[in-house]
C-alpha cells in the first residue's frame, strides 16, 4: 500500500472514476446546479485535454485517485485550469494533495512554454480561493479574461497566474 500520493497523467480509461470525483463536490459538496451534460469534457479526456497540448492528471493515494486536475492549452503560450478537486477527506496541508497538483500543472507549463494560467471557480468555493491566491494566481474580472478562454456556464469568480520561465 502506497502512502505517498502519486500524481500521474490520465486518459478515457479513468472517465468514470474522474467523474465519480467531481460531479458529487460540484452538486452535493457545493449546491453547484451543473450536470455531466454540461461537462461533455469528462466524457473525453484524450480530446479535450491531451490534444490541445494541455493533460489531465490525476492524484493516487494508496492506490485509490483522489484528485484531478487538468489543463486546456490555448491561445498563444496560455492555458486554463479545469477539473481540480480532491476528496474532502483528502484536502489539507497534511497530505498536501491540491499543492502537488497546481505543483505538477506549474510544472508542465513551464516545460511547455505556457506563460499564462488562467482558472476559473464559483464564488462559493472560498478555500479554493485562498488556495489559488496563496499560489500566486490573482484575481481578475470576466471581462478581463483572453477572447479565446474556454468559459465555463457555472464559473463566476476568475484567477490568472503569469510564469516567467
Amino acid at each position: 500500500m502506497n502512502t505517498t500520493p502519486v500524481i500521474s497523467s490520465l486518459n478515457n480509461t479513468y472517465c468514470k472514476q474522474i467523474i465519480d470525483i467531481i460531479l458529487p463536490i460540484q452538486q452535493i459538496e457545493f449546491n453547484v446546479p451543473i450536470t455531466l451534460e454540461a461537462q461533455p469534457d469528462l466524457l473525453d479526456i484524450e480530446t479535450n485535454y491531451h490534444r490541445t497540448g494541455g493533460n489531465f492528471w490525476g492524484a493516487v493515494y494508496n492506490e485509490q485517485l483522489v484528485g484531478t486536475i487538468a489543463l486546456i492549452a490555448f491561445g498563444d503560450n496560455a492555458a486554463a485550469v479545469r477539473k481540480m478537486f480532491v476528496l474532502k477527506e483528502y484536502r489539507g496541508k497534511e497530505l498536501g494533495i491540491a499543492q502537488l497538483l497546481v505543483d505538477n500543472l506549474i510544472t508542465y507549463c513551464r516545460q511547455n512554454n505556457i506563460t499564462a494560467i488562467y482558472l476559473g471557480t464559483v464564488d462559493v468555493m472560498k478555500a479554493a480561493h485562498r488556495f489559488y491566491e496563496k499560489n500566486g494566481f490573482k484575481r481578475l474580472e470576466k471581462h478581463d479574461l483572453p477572447k479565446s478562454f474556454p468559459l465555463m456556464s457555472a464559473d463566476n469568480v476568475f484567477y490568472e497566474l503569469h510564469l516567467n520561465n
